[in-house]
C-alpha cells in the first residue's frame, strides 16, 4: 500500500491549489466586454475540513487564496475552480471548467491507517453552463472528469449575493453533487480485503447522488486593498456515499468546513 508522508501530502495540496495561480498573469490581459471592472484578489489563510471525505474528525491546513473575476470572460478561484466563458452572453454563460478533488493522506486516516488506501488529490476538467437570473442570483451546472481517469463529477449549484451590510459583502451557495461509479468507489468503496480487516461488509457503491452542501461566504474589508475572507460550509453525504461503512462506522454523513484568509485585492 502506498503511503504519503505528512510533508508530501501537504505539498501536493499546496501545489494543486497553487496551480490556479498560473492563470494570473494571463488573466490580467483579459478584458470584460460590458465595461464591468475585473477584480483580482490573492492571499493566504487556514482551512478546517474533514480529515478525509466522510470522516468525523477534522484537519487544519494552510491554503492559498485566489479570486479573479473578469465578467463574461474568466473566473479563477481556489474555492470554485476555473471557468473560462466561451459564450459571454448577458444571461447565459458557459465553456471550460477545471477544479480539483481533495484526497486522503495516510496520516489523516487515524484508526483506518494501513487498512484503507490513501488517495492523492486530483485535477478535474470539463465544461459548465450558468444562467444569470438577476444581478444577484445565478444557477449553473458543471460536468468534469478526473484527468487521470479515476471518475466523473456532476454539480448543480445556485448562488445568491446578499445585500451588503455597511461594507460587508456576503453570499450563499447551495450545491448538489453526483458521482459516477468509479469516483464513488474510489472514495467510499470497500474491497473484500479491506472489509476483512475492518470487520465490515464489502461495499461497491454505484453512480448517483453524493452530497448536498450550503456555504456562506463573507468578506470583511480591513483597508482600501485588504480584507478577511470567511467561508462556512455544511455538507451532507447522500446515497451510497452516506451509506458506506466507512462513513456509518468510522465517519459521519455531516461534513462541516471553515476557512479564513487574509486577502489583498487590486
Amino acid at each position: 500500500m502506498t503511503r504519503l508522508s505528512p510533508t508530501t501530502g501537504l505539498l501536493r495540496r499546496l501545489v494543486l491549489s497553487a496551480c490556479l495561480l498560473i492563470g494570473l498573469p494571463w488573466a490580467r490581459h483579459c478584458h470584460a466586454d460590458d465595461g464591468e471592472q475585473p477584480t483580482y484578489a490573492i492571499g493566504a489563510g487556514m482551512e478546517r475540513m474533514a480529515a478525509w471525505p466522510g470522516a468525523h474528525d477534522a484537519r487544519n491546513q494552510p491554503i492559498p487564496f485566489v479570486d479573479i473575476e473578469i465578467p463574461n470572460r474568466l473566473s479563477l478561484s481556489t474555492l470554485d475552480g476555473l471557468q473560462l466563458d466561451l459564450i459571454g452572453g448577458p444571461v447565459l454563460h458557459g465553456g471550460l471548467y477545471g477544479d480539483y478533488q481533495w484526497g486522503r493522506d495516510s496520516e489523516d486516516l487515524g484508526v483506518l491507517r494501513g487498512r484503507i488506501a490513501p488517495l492523492s488529490p486530483r485535477l478535474t476538467s470539463g465544461g459548465y453552463l450558468e444562467w444569470q437570473l438577476t444581478k444577484q442570483v445565478d444557477v449553473g451546472t458543471d460536468l468534469s472528469h478526473d484527468i487521470d481517469g479515476a471518475g466523473a463529477y456532476f454539480d448543480v449549484y445556485g448562488e445568491w449575493d446578499l445585500p451588503p451590510i455597511w461594507l460587508l459583502q456576503h453570499s450563499f451557495e447551495l450545491r448538489w453533487q453526483a458521482m459516477n461509479g468509479a469516483a464513488m468507489d474510489r472514495f467510499f468503496g470497500i474491497t473484500p480485503a479491506q472489509a476483512k480487516g475492518l470487520a465490515v461488509p464489502t461495499w461497491r457503491p454505484g453512480a448517483g447522488s453524493q452530497s448536498t452542501s450550503l456555504e456562506y461566504d463573507l468578506f470583511v474589508p480591513t483597508s482600501q486593498h485588504t480584507g478577511l475572507a470567511l467561508a462556512l460550509s455544511w455538507e451532507r453525504l447522500l446515497g451510497d456515499a452516506g451509506s458506506s461503512p466507512l462513513v456509518t462506522r468510522f465517519g459521519s454523513r455531516n461534513q462541516p468546513s471553515e476557512s479564513l484568509a487574509f486577502v489583498y485585492h487590486f
